[in-house]
């Protein structure tokens, strides 16, 4: 960090919407704002999109080559190159990976290449990839320079694994969210995610439909992804459970912002998750987080009856529960929704990117 410019180059297959791009982007930006360092984000998927504002500051590098289905082995192997050639041209200080099973294809790429790659694992620490993917992993990892985790579980499983690689627990940076004229606080359940079959939103719909709560409303923020056609799964549950009054489903949105600072209370029914950074949004905004106590992630940030509940996964009697008490309680919610801002503010962007900065450029 005493050079006159350290180049960083950030690798990521996409910033479509999502937690892990998401993350890249506030680092990206971050990175850039510090006056020693060069930024280049590389972005190498089948149809690299930005979904996220990036500052100008911050130099876009974009595979331009289509993706055909057809000759996957042939597109794989554009895709190294590209990262190879790419890497070679920008000749950075240092090189940090997204995604766990990308991770093995940024180290494939730059095999006895001289520059120090740093992964970074964001998914579930126990989550089991395909076998091939694996194998490469158990090849690959110990190759890297280090690697970041994002909860002390999984600091705890990764250095079991790899117990001759640096490994660092780093959480998430959290957005604060707030505004001078923040809109009026409605009787609203608040869920934000991917529409995909480990969130669960399901579960919520129904359990939402047991509550005592007149005038309430659940709204949940996502869409469709991982080829999961489950918004129109969600649509026809909530006409079957006659919840088209009480139940919104909002799609894909730019900006959450709004939907955090005019709601009461945060329900998070996933299973499997690295680090939820709507969590950490919604703490950041003021709600108290119901969550599924999952593996990794929500402990983190959630103190069962300071900030939220955790809930034992799938025991939603006890999430329905939790959820009729903040309902039925203001006074409850308001002590929590001061506890929540505070409990958040270690998660600042600044505090999580200086931890990043000191690992990847020691």
């Amino acid at each position: 960090m005493n050079s006159p410019k350290s180049k960083i180059a950030l690798l990521i297959p996409s910033l479509n919407a999502g937690g892990m791009e998401r993350v890249m982007s506030e680092l990206a930006n971050y990175f850039s704002l510090v006056e020693k360092n060069e930024v280049h984000l590389v972005l190498f998927g089948k149809s690299p999109q930005i979904f996220y504002t990036i500052d100008k500051k911050v130099s876009i590098h974009k595979i331009n080559s289509g993706f055909n289905n057809n000759l996957r082995i042939l597109e794989s192997l554009k895709r190294l190159y590209y990262i190879r050639q790419t890497i070679k041209k920008i000749n950075p200080a240092t090189v940090l990976s997204f995604g766990t099973q990308w991770n093995n294809f940024v180290l494939l790429a730059l095999l006895k290449t001289p520059y120090p790659v740093f992964v970074s694992d964001r998914g579930s620490p126990t989550r089991k990839y395909k076998p091939s993917q694996e194998l490469f992993r158990s090849l690959l990892y110990r190759r890297s320079s280090g690697i970041i985790v994002q909860t002390a579980k999984a600091h705890q499983i990764i250095s079991e694994r790899f117990p001759k690689s640096k490994v660092v627990a780093i959480g998430n940076p959290i957005r604060r969210i707030y505004k001078n004229d923040s809109p009026a606080k409605e009787n609203i359940v608040l869920s934000v995610g991917r529409l995909i079959s480990t969130k669960h939103h399901d579960k919520l719909i129904k359990l939402f439909s047991k509550l005592n709560a007149p005038g309430w409303k659940l709204v949940i923020v996502g869409g469709n992804a991982l080829k999961e056609n489950n918004f129109d799964k969600l649509r026809q549950l909530i006409r079957y459970l006659d919840l088209e009054n009480k139940v919104e489903l909002t799609g894909e949105q730019k900006t959450v912002e709004e939907y955090y600072l005019k709601s009461k209370i945060f329900a998070f029914t996933s299973s499997v998750e690295g680090f939820p950074n709507v969590v950490g949004e919604a703490l950041s905004s003021g709600l108290p987080v119901i969550a599924y106590d999952c593996i990794a992630g929500p402990s983190e940030m959630i103190t069962d009856g300071e900030n939220g509940y955790l809930v034992p996964v799938f025991d939603d009697v006890m999430f329905q529960g939790k959820l009729q008490k903040l309902i039925n309680d203001e006074a409850l919610r308001d002590k929590m929704a001061k506890k929540a801002k505070e409990s958040i503010k270690k998660f600042s962007v600044e505090s999580i990117g200086k931890q990043f900065l000191k690992f990847i450029l020691q």
